[in-house]
């Protein structure tokens, strides 16, 4: 029976997940901040494949905050592989299963690792972290579904604008009302009675919209071509030449009035000069005053209408003796003559 026993125990070492006893094996090392449940023994695995065994879980203070250390026995046969940039995580075996530790090379790069060598671990949410955040969801449901409660209760109790709007049924009837109008309106343009529906059914409006927008097109063109008064104006550069001299001109103009060059320089310019120019207006206004008040000669022609009378009374008796001197010059022209 011993000897049954040993032959049993031999075959079972042989055959582990490492390769056996007389196997070679790989010591690989990782570090993490929680073991997550991990025990001694537990599988390691390479891309879900079992390649060995955690031989050892302790707690080295001196590694803070990554102060779990994870010894990890692998099969010498998986060496090609692993890398050095492998990476180790802590799984869960489903919702309730054991924790294992899980090896990925998928983007790792370089040559394999030596024994005892310390792979980079990476965080992988466990157990407890995925409980931790389904609480918190399940606080914020229940949170929104009391808020959710409430309103609800709010609207039923017909407080608010949206209480009143919902249970209201004045209201209600006249959207109802509003919405058969409505749908008067549209079966009425859709059978195309009234402005709007001559407007969407009637072909000719859109045949003189799109006669509209082939003329408008042809202007356009016409003055992309240069056609016309307005298409010379945009694209020919006589124009622009004629345009910025002009400004050009201007310019100068207003330069030397500012500098009171010229007559008008003067004026904007010569206080003596627009003291003289502010004293005969001064005077004329004077002048014009006196003549549409009736004072002077002038004034008494403006306004007397006698003396206007008699000017054109005296004018016409002037043109007749004219006009009669040039029929009978004898007879107002006489020359005599004395012999002394």
């Amino acid at each position: 029976m011993t000897a049954m026993a040993v032959l049993i125990g031999l075959i079972f070492l042989m055959s582990g997940s490492g390769g056996g006893l007389f196997a070679r094996k790989l010591r690989l090392r990782a570090y993490f901040e929680n073991a997550a449940g991990l025990k001694d023994g537990a599988p390691v695995t390479l891309e879900g494949v079992t390649i060995g065994n955690v031989i050892h879980v302790h707690i080295v203070p001196e590694r803070k905050p990554k102060s779990v250390e994870v010894t990890m026995q692998v099969g010498q046969e998986y060496l090609g592989a692993l890398h050095k940039t492998t990476t180790a995580s802590i799984a869960q075996a489903g919702v309730l299963g054991d924790s294992y530790v899980d090896l990925s090379s998928a983007h790792a790069t370089g040559p394999p690792p030596e024994d005892n060598a310390e792979l980079k671990a990476s965080s992988a949410p466990s157990i407890q972290d995925v409980i931790r955040t389904s609480n918190d969801s399940i606080v914020e449901v229940q949170t929104l579904m009391l808020k959710i409660g409430t309103l609800v209760d709010t609207l039923n109790s017909k407080k608010g604008s949206l209480g009143m709007l919902i249970n209201d049924h004045a209201l209600a009837d006249k959207i109802t009302t509003m919405a058969t109008d409505l749908g008067t309106i549209t079966n009425a343009i859709a059978r195309g009675k009234g402005s709007l529906g001559k407007l969407v059914n009637d072909d000719s409006f859109y045949e003189r919209a799109n006669s509209a927008i082939d003329r408008l097109d042809k202007i356009v063109t016409g003055l992309d071509q240069g056609q016309g008064s307005m298409g010379k104006l945009l694209k020919d550069d006589k124009f622009y030449n004629n345009l910025n001299a002009a400004v050009a001109n201007t310019n100068q103009l207003v330069a030397e009035v500012n500098a009171g060059k010229g007559a008008l320089g003067k004026i904007a310019k010569d206080p003596e000069f627009a003291a003289k120019l502010d004293d005969t207006v001064t005077r004329l206004d004077s002048i014009l005053k006196s003549v549409d008040e009736g004072k002077g000669t002038l004034g008494q022609l403006l306004q007397n209408r006698s003396l206007y009378d008699h000017a054109d009374q005296t004018m016409d008796q002037t043109q007749q003796l004219v006009k009669s001197i040039r029929d009978d010059p004898k007879k107002y022209l006489v020359i005599r003559l004395k012999l002394f």
